[in-house]
């Protein structure tokens, strides 16, 4: 077990938190500070299976502020402030660090419009777009007999 020494404790004071946990030194990759990372931090990071930091609060928080400037984090919410960091639930995001959200796809609308593509509906033969590069093999169908063709197909998984 690893112990440190609480300033204003007296030099045989050791801070030990849940789990029988104990404050530890870290020093950050980036700016090379070392930094405290807490029992109470170690006890949520250990919980959500995450691995321990690498980088200190502030540096963390600068890199999280870089990614989502960079379009990279996809904004989701939580968080874990404790200690100026961006932890929260949720995957990794480009390059390591933790990211808010995680998951797949999604909702990144600063990427402009979407890309739409004519085609011509195999339904009632009207023109429209459509947004996917429509293939001669496939049918494709305007907005119109799409909703049709949805509304009159079988529901499966509900057999009332």
């Amino acid at each position: 077990m690893v112990f440190s020494f609480v300033p204003g404790y007296g030099k045989d004071a050791v801070a030990e938190g849940p789990g029988g946990m104990s404050d530890r030194s870290l020093t950050c990759r980036d700016c090379g500070q070392e930094f405290t990372f807490t029992a109470g931090e170690q006890a949520f990071y250990q919980e959500r299976g995450f691995s321990e930091p690498q980088r200190c609060p502030s540096c963390r928080s600068a890199r999280k502020a870089q990614r989502t400037a960079s379009g990279y984090d996809s904004g989701g919410g939580g968080g874990y402030a404790g200690g100026g960091g961006g932890y929260s639930s949720g995957g990794y995001g480009n390059g390591g660090g933790y990211a808010s959200g995680g998951g797949g796809g999604g909702g990144n609308y600063a990427a402009g419009p979407r890309q739409m593509y004519p085609a011509v509906c195999s339904g009632c033969g009207k023109e429209t777009e459509v947004p996917f590069q429509p293939r001669t093999d496939k049918p494709v169908y305007c907005r119109e007999c799409f909703q049709e063709r949805r509304s009159a197909a079988p529901r499966y998984g509900s057999s009332y």
